[in-house]
């Protein structure tokens, strides 16, 4: 599954997400875009797939983005193999410091939880959020506290001891 079809999966269990949005600014008198992931509602999602140092622009992609459309950054990787490897252990730092809501999900869980979501009593309203709430299902995609990371404006920036 490549980082596009991972997208789309994951941002099916956000219900109002859409994938792909285009948002456009004005520079050097022209019109540019920038393209975003995942926005929901709320959110303005970067998502990408562990293990690629690709992932490093995600924050900026993401906070860009948040200035545009005054919604909340967030980014989300999507783990293949179960180990923090070096690239996510930097965006997870990086996104701490940053203020903006950071999650990993596991890929298969991804596939399963879309799979299943037929089976999924959500009411009447089909937009409601379809995130993961039992703690077993957390373990494998906790995207409910990403979407709990304060503004930036309630964040001060401050010197950190680094993790040993």
């Amino acid at each position: 599954m490549n980082e596009l079809a991972s997208t789309f999966l994951l941002c099916t269990l956000l219900s109002g997400g859409e994938t792909e949005t285009r948002h456009y600014f004005p520079n050097i008198g022209e019109e540019r875009y920038v393209r975003i992931d995942c926005e929901t509602p709320t959110h303005v999602i970067e998502v990408g797939l562990d293990n690629t140092s690709s992932n490093r622009d995600s924050v900026h992609q993401a906070l860009f983005a948040a200035i545009l459309t005054d919604k909340a950054p967030m980014v989300i990787v999507i783990d293949t193999d179960g180990v923090e490897d070096r690239y996510q252990y930097e965006l997870r730092k990086v996104t701490e410091r940053a203020g903006v809501a950071y999650a990993v999900c596991s890929r298969d869980f991804v596939r399963r939880w879309v799979a299943t979501s037929p089976y999924r009593d959500l009411g009447n309203d089909k937009f409601l959020y379809d995130l993961p709430e039992d703690a077993t299902a957390k373990q494998h995609c906790n995207l409910g506290s990403a979407f709990e990371v304060p503004s930036l404006e309630q964040i001060s920036v401050s010197p950190e001891t680094p993790d040993k």
